[in-house]
């Protein structure tokens, strides 16, 4: 961490991605990863019950602990450990752990039904490509809601909603705009035509410009969605 906080790779390679594959065979991300659970791993080595002194063998079993504060990461740990009973715990039982501790620590689900907001996608592959796209509420769960967008309904955890903080007309023209969306777009257009409806899908307002609404109204028109006028 000295090496990249300090610069130290830049005697040699220009940036620390470069300095990472040609001296460690990974990516920077990876290089970042393994950082990160180093610093966890000192964490639990000094802070877990020395009696147990059981401890992580490898990266991927504490990669969940990176989303809890560092005073909490050895609890998690040591339920992990008693849930393998006594044993290093999978990446799988972490995981299932550290999502009991942020239900438990949780502010309530404060979003309403028709809000609009933002896909928030770390850490979580199954909203892979969601990334920056709006979102609008069709269900409000404890910790979680289900929500539709323009190509189908999605059940997302709090942790990667954003509130776009619309008021109640934009969140309707947004709904409106979903619809219309959703009635034209399918994986067999042509992938000029689907990267436009999928840019509509990330807007980060709640109209559409005098060009996007005329290219929206031709799709509309070839495709078999209505026309707006």
């Amino acid at each position: 961490m000295e090496l990249r906080d300090r610069k130290l790779y830049r005697s040699t390679h220009k940036t620390f991605e470069e300095y990472c594959r040609d001296r460690f065979g990974h990516n920077r991300r990876q290089s970042y990863l393994l950082m990160d659970a180093a610093v966890i791993f000192d964490n639990l080595e000094q802070k877990c019950d020395r009696n147990d002194h059981i401890l992580p063998t490898n990266e991927w079993q504490i990669r969940p602990l990176t989303k809890l504060d560092p005073d909490i990461q050895p609890e998690a740990w040591e339920q992990a450990v008693e849930s393998a009973n006594g044993k290093v715990p999978s990446h799988r039982l972490v995981k299932d752990v550290v999502q009991r501790i942020m239900e438990r620590t949780q502010v309530p689900n404060t979003y309403q039904i028709g809000e609009v907001c933002q896909i928030l996608t770390k850490d979580n592959p199954e909203l892979r490509g969601k990334g920056g796209c709006w979102a609008i509420v069709s269900a409000v769960n404890d910790f979680s809601c289900s929500v539709r967008m323009w190509d189908g309904e999605y059940a997302v955890g709090l942790q990667h909603l954003k509130s776009y903080n619309y008021l109640p007309a934009e969140c309707e023209q947004i709904q409106f705009l979903s619809d219309r969306i959703s009635r034209v777009y399918s994986g067999s257009l042509e992938e000029s035509v689907q990267k436009f409806l999928e840019s509509l899908g990330k807007l980060n307002r709640a109209y559409l410009t005098t060009v996007e609404e005329k290219l929206l109204n031709v799709l509309e028109s070839e495709y078999g969605g209505k026309r707006i006028l």
